[in-house]
């Protein structure tokens, strides 16, 4: 990896259903480039990932969205799955928790279904982005400009689309956590 995070402390936003390797891969790149990942979640205790649709390991959950404050982190990660992000966005922690992040120009990577918290947060007017294909429409709709790339870099927001785009997403998030904070 390019980037290094030194010690940054990185959020990951997922609740039950997360896609597990978009959790776990990122997870990785963070950590081994010096960052400081931490999970946070609906509820404390343990949140159950996916791999497809079968349940898979389950994730201990360091901080609850309603405790936590953009301010108290360097960057996000918002894994997919589509479950998760479902389920994220009909909360309100969840979501002002994500829009922080873009209020205070800190950088966010979503993949998959993740950018379905994008939506519900009011952050994608006027970006390209891309994600799974079936939130094409809803990225549209919110004043997005979706494409069909293995990762797109907008600013500070890095997206990619399914597990296969992995290498290229975890390479680009720490690439962008790496640099010197500038605008959303």
């Amino acid at each position: 990896m390019a980037g290094e995070l030194r010690e940054k402390k990185v959020a990951f936003l997922a609740t039950n259903g997360v896609e597990q390797i978009e959790l776990t891969e990122p997870w990785k790149a963070v950590s081994e480039a010096g960052g400081k990942p931490e999970l946070v979640s609906l509820d404390n205790g343990q949140i159950q990932g996916v791999n497809g649709s079968e349940k898979a390991d389950r994730f201990s959950v360091d901080a609850t969205a309603g405790d936590v404050d953009a301010s108290d982190y360097d960057a996000l990660v918002l894994p997919g799955g589509v479950a998760n992000p479902d389920k994220l966005r009909m909360n309100d922690d969840a979501v002002r928790f994500v829009r922080g992040f873009f209020e205070e120009g800190k950088p966010v990577a979503a993949i998959c279904h993740g950018p379905w918290m994008l939506v519900e947060a009011g952050v994608v007017r006027d970006r390209t982005l891309t994600s799974y294909p079936s939130l094409k429409t809803d990225i549209r709709n919110a004043g997005g400009d979706w494409v069909d790339r293995e990762v797109v870099k907008d600013h500070r927001l890095v997206t990619s689309r399914n597990p296969h785009d992995l290498p290229a997403f975890c390479r680009t998030l720490v690439d962008v956590f790496s640099e010197t904070p500038q605008s959303v």
